[in-house]
């Protein structure tokens, strides 16, 4: 009885450990992205990916905290070759400013609730960019609103790529306020 207890459990975790895989197979490059190309934003990111780094924008349309996120195995990529791989999920989550008095200064500021999540994948060989709108210049694009699970953008071109262009020589990211992707 133990014995097929044992093996029970290692066939149940071996077949929940291949169910990224399953769902890699179907574009045969990110968990993140449907057999059609659309995008989806992983689940628990904030547990499961490295935080690269952040920005604060003080007012505009796009003002709070920018926390980036970044797959680990595609920081060690990045580090590597200089470049993202293949597939590489990218999230950029944008949260409103608050503004408190603590012990270490008054008019701390600090993240508060989520205004809006970018996620990008790595696509070297623009799999998609024919059949899908939201891919191109080697990228999949997304936005989510809120708590929405659903990609809000329709088309790259007019909702995502306009506040990349001045990043386009670094492959249309702004890098340099990443330090975890230099070994450094």
């Amino acid at each position: 009885m133990k014995i097929t207890n044992t093996l029970t459990s290692a066939l149940i975790i071996a077949s929940c450990a291949a169910l990224p895989l399953a769902a890699q197979a179907e574009t045969g490059f990110s968990n993140s992205v449907d057999a059609k190309g659309n995008i989806s934003l992983p689940a628990d990111f904030r547990a499961t990916m490295v935080h690269l780094g952040s920005w604060y924008v003080p007012e505009g349309g796009a003002s709070g905290f920018h926390d980036v996120y970044l797959e680990p195995d595609a920081v060690g990529a990045f580090r590597k070759t200089g470049k993202f791989p293949d597939g590489a999920v990218m999230i950029k989550e944008l949260r409103h400013g608050k503004e408190g008095d603590y012990t270490t200064g008054k008019g701390v500021k600090y993240a508060g609730d989520v205004k809006q999540t970018f996620v990008m994948v790595k696509d070297s060989t623009n799999r998609f960019a024919e059949k899908n709108p939201m891919w191109g210049e080697g990228w999949g694009w997304a936005l989510f609103k809120g708590d929405n699970a659903k990609n809000v953008a329709t088309d790259y071109k007019k909702d995502c790529l306009g506040c990349h262009v001045p990043a386009k020589k670094n492959d249309w990211v702004y890098t340099e306020a990443y330090p975890t992707l230099t070994a450094k």
